[in-house]
């Protein structure tokens, strides 16, 4: 018995501190984590780091802190994001981010939006974006939710604060095995 609750402390402790188990609930983040995938998180990822472009977060969804999301880092602090016919121009570059990861052409909402990311924020998007729900929708949601009263004020919403960061995505263990990139 003393072993087992020494086992179970270990684990509990490693879970709120290092790591931070999460199961992908939907379709967002196509191909690169699949629906139903099992992932862990390295809490200490950002403790002397900032996230980087195209680091995949685990975070406290905007809109309802008491969600989890993962997506990946598209708008890092003070840059001006924006989205044109599929590709994304960063603080009004001539060539459009290179985004390998995509598995088919963005169809969806793909066009005329324009972000200025705080200065102590993220902007982020998921890899399946015909299907995501992320930074192009939660303005909206929270002025549907009542969480925001006008737009100016569902803004902040678009973005995930640095403090809403639980983690990097760095691994896959169900059902299959394999680094996250």
């Amino acid at each position: 018995l003393k072993t087992f609750l020494i086992i179970f402390c270990v684990v509990f402790a490693m879970n709120k501190l290092v790591y931070i188990n999460a199961v992908i609930p939907s379709e967002s983040m196509q191909d690169t984590i699949m629906k139903g995938d099992r992932v862990l998180g390295n809490r200490l990822a950002y403790i002397k780091d900032d996230p980087e472009r195209y680091d995949i977060v685990i975070f406290k969804y905007p809109d309802d802190p008491s969600k989890i999301f993962i997506k990946r880092v598209i708008g890092l602090p003070g840059e001006t994001v924006e989205i044109r016919e599929g590709r994304i121009y960063i603080d009004g570059a001539s060539e459009p981010l290179e985004e390998d990861y995509l598995k088919e052409e963005w169809t969806v909402n793909n066009d005329g939006y324009v972000f200025q990311v705080p200065d102590d924020s993220y902007l982020v998007l998921g890899d399946n974006r015909n299907v995501s729900l992320d930074a192009r929708y939660w303005a909206d949601e929270a002025m549907e939710y009542g969480v925001a009263a006008t737009e100016s004020e569902a803004e902040k919403y678009s973005y995930v604060s640095r403090d809403a960061i639980l983690g990097k995505a760095e691994f896959k263990y169900w059902p299959k095995v394999g680094w996250i990139r």
